[in-house]
């Protein structure tokens, strides 16, 4: 599954990249309105512009990389995203040593160690930091799925950030 999404990531960045006219790292409402008629498409000014509106989440008036990508292929993910929770759930449980549901800094360190990834006091607490979006000092599994998730499209090359 993973190896099909990089694929499809691949090809999607090959057709923004084509699209991306003036190569400025957005598709613009002429360059959106190209795809869709390469696509076979007519539609008029005004559905270009409703679709353009729909996509562009941070509101510049143009659609970047991550915004295509998350309007077509993300929804297809929803039922990838079920059977991947249940796979989170139990890399989860590898780190919650005691089942109390929750990883704690002396658990991730373990864990880390035993996977051949010994941390260093700074890389154990960096890590902690990041993953506990609370601040109570352990790692709950809402907060250890945000940063799996956050990962992985990192490593797909999607941003989530605002640009």
């Amino acid at each position: 599954m993973v190896a099909l999404r990089v694929e499809q990531l691949k090809q999607l960045k090959d057709i923004f990249a084509r699209l991306d006219m003036d190569s400025d790292g957005c598709l613009t409402v002429l360059e959106l309105a190209a795809l869709l008629r390469s696509l076979g498409l007519k539609p008029s000014g005004d559905q270009i512009h409703a679709l353009l509106a729909k996509m562009d989440s941070n509101g510049n008036g143009a659609v970047e990389f991550d915004e295509l990508a998350n309007t077509i292929l993300l929804p297809t993910m929803k039922d990838e995203i079920l059977v991947n929770q249940e796979q989170l759930t139990e890399v989860f449980r590898l780190f919650d040593r005691d089942g109390n549901g929750y990883i704690t800094a002396a658990e991730l360190a373990g864990c880390m160690a035993k996977m051949g990834h010994p941390l260093t006091y700074k890389e154990l607490t960096d890590m902690i930091k990041e993953a506990d979006a609370d601040g109570d000092g352990v790692i709950s599994f809402n907060e250890f799925s945000s940063v799996m998730a956050k990962s992985a499209l990192e490593f797909l090359g999607i941003s989530l950030s605002s640009s």
